[in-house]
């Protein structure tokens, strides 16, 4: 027996013996791989690292409208300038994920995959730290079909408090029910209870995967954090959560803002008086009930609101500005939204409201005088020229300004001649208020009257400035024909610079502080942190081709042309 372990044993001792050399020899290789020429070397801060995106899949395309404010636009700029910034091709991963819950599952396994050692070298064999990697994450956070119609970059805020405050309404609402339900013995209402109780059952469970979600997400940024490497959220915020930077995109106020500044400049309400005002109605569409048949959320409605009052409500408070519909006036504030909003679910709500605002007095009558329409988003945009056709309305944006013919705008966005423009004059009194005209020729009177009347309807019947927001490929046309006046965009490739910059700068332990781009500012309800941001840009017939054909955006064919 003796002699049979001892082969054992000291074979046990050599594999112990070879072990150990061999674990000596990797903590050996290890430790010189900073130093030497081995085919293994860690990343100093010197190298830009690695860069891992993790983006919603895009959302849903409403009519085959497609919005250029899209993931998928955004994340091929981002490459492109990360590789501009010195990042290897092979070192920038893109995943993209249809719910919040795979999304928080992909980035906790690959937090997960680089902090355990199974996944800490690239493809040349170069070991790579946490501090050498930078997350960016865009949190996929529910929208409604309203919010969708701005497309995908509308900042908002990802937060469990909605989530257990949903569940807690619903508590409460099913135990009424059931008490309710209880005090009668009908088949209809055993019915209605049962189907009271699976809502509630589906209602939990989709609350529950949600604040689970969450937390997974929050736990694994968290980790990643710990561990050295850096996180940049992108467009939506985390309640609670502060990440090394936020990229902030375009948001209800901002865009709301965006078109009540370009409506006051191309109008010249500067010089509006209260005998010639001008005439804008604000169109505020929006989601009332979810799918799930709970009140909507409508934040973004009334901040959007808030945008363009802030912008327009001293016009309306000088009376140089009127709304044909009398949904706004002097005695208005920056919480009437309710005033201008509507349910845009519904199908031609939009055209059924722009139909009572702008009615007519009598079936005889000249359309409504109306000088400016903010539609907020190109798919309402779309379906306020289509009705502004039907209701008689002529010619285009074009014709506030005769200089520019629809040839020479298109004879610019292809290249062969400039925009020549001057201001039309628009007179401080209207001709129905206007009592200066001689009166002493009856014969000439009446010819006068009977021209100022043709004037009149002519004016009345002009098409007005129609804006919006997203970009919509399908509206371009519109808006080389002026039928649309204006829309906004992401200044995407801006922002896909700022961001790599940002990406490098995290990575080699710098900070981001003297970039131009960036500001501190509250972030989730975090206070001092770097946030990039840039002017989103408004998109015309007369800029067309510099901000969105030169870049790349879209194509002549995109445009029409």
């Amino acid at each position: 027996m003796v002699f049979t372990r001892r082969p054992a044993a000291v074979l046990t001792a050599i594999v112990a013996a070879c072990a150990m050399a061999i674990s000596l020899t990797a903590c050996t290789t290890d430790a010189n791989s900073q130093d030497t020429a081995d085919d293994r070397t860690t990343v100093t801060s010197s190298a830009p690292g690695v860069v891992a995106m993790f983006t919603p899949s895009d959302g849903i395309t409403l009519n085959q409208q497609t919005p250029l404010n899209k993931w998928a636009k955004l994340t091929p700029n981002l490459t492109k300038a990360l590789t501009s910034a010195g990042f290897k091709k092979g070192d920038i991963s893109h995943t993209t994920s249809d719910s919040l819950d795979k999304q928080s599952r992909a980035i906790q396994d690959y937090v997960v995959d680089h902090l355990s050692g199974s996944n800490t070298t690239d493809d040349a064999g170069i070991v790579i730290s946490p501090d050498n990697i930078t997350l960016l994450v865009a949190p996929i956070v529910e929208a409604d079909a309203s919010t969708r119609q701005y497309g995908d970059y509308v900042s908002q805020e990802l937060s469990t408090a909605d989530t257990a405050e949903g569940s807690d309404s619903t508590d409460s609402s099913d135990s009424s029910n059931s008490s309710d339900s209880s005090d009668s013995s009908t088949g209809s209402d055993s019915t209605d209870d049962s189907s009271s109780d699976a809502s509630k059952t589906v209602g939990d469970s989709k609350n529950a995967a949600q604040a689970e979600a969450v937390d997974r997400l929050v736990s694994s940024l968290k980790l990643a954090k710990e561990s050295g490497m850096h996180v940049v959220l992108m467009g939506n915020s985390i309640k609670g959560y502060k990440p090394d930077a936020f990229v902030r995109f375009s948001d209800a106020q901002a865009i709301g803002k965006l078109q009540a500044e370009k409506i006051v400049s191309k109008l010249e309400l500067s010089k509006a008086s209260k005998d010639n005002p001008k005439y804008i109605e604000v169109l505020m569409p929006y989601t009332a009930v979810d799918e799930s048949g709970e009140a909507s959320d409508s934040t973004f409605a009334q901040e959007a609101f808030r945008g363009i009052w802030q912008v327009l409500g001293a016009y309306y408070q000088k009376g140089v500005v009127e709304s044909p519909s009398g949904t706004l006036n002097g005695n208005s504030t920056e919480d009437d939204w309710q005033s201008v909003a509507y349910d845009a679910s519904k199908e031609g709500s939009t055209a059924k409201v722009l139909d009572a605002r702008l009615a007519k007095a009598d079936e005889h009558a000249s359309p409504t005088r109306i000088d400016g329409i903010i539609a907020m988003n190109d798919y309402i945009a779309s379906e306020v020229v289509t009705e502004l056709d039907d209701l008689g309305y002529t010619g285009s944006a074009a014709d506030i300004n005769p200089q520019i013919t629809i040839s020479g705008i298109v004879g610019n966005i292809t290249g062969k001649k400039d925009l020549s423009r001057s201001d039309v004059p628009d007179p401080i009194k209207s001709p129905e208020k206007d009592d200066s005209a001689d009166s002493t020729d009856s014969a000439d009177t009446q010819d006068d009257s009977t021209a100022t009347d043709k004037t009149d309807k002519t004016k009345d019947s002009q098409w007005p400035l129609v804006t919006g927001y997203g970009a919509y490929v399908s509206n371009i046309p519109s808006i080389v024909n002026g039928k649309q006046w204006m829309t906004g965009i992401e200044d995407r490739q801006t922002l896909a610079e700022n961001i790599a910059e940002a990406c490098a700068r995290l990575n080699k332990g710098q900070t981001l502080t003297s970039m131009s781009s960036v500001r501190n500012t509250e972030v989730g309800g975090k206070k001092k942190v770097p946030t990039i941001s840039g002017p989103l840009l408004a998109v015309s017939a007369s800029n067309l081709k510099v901000t969105l054909i030169d870049p790349g955006y879209i194509s002549l064919a995109d445009a029409g042309l």
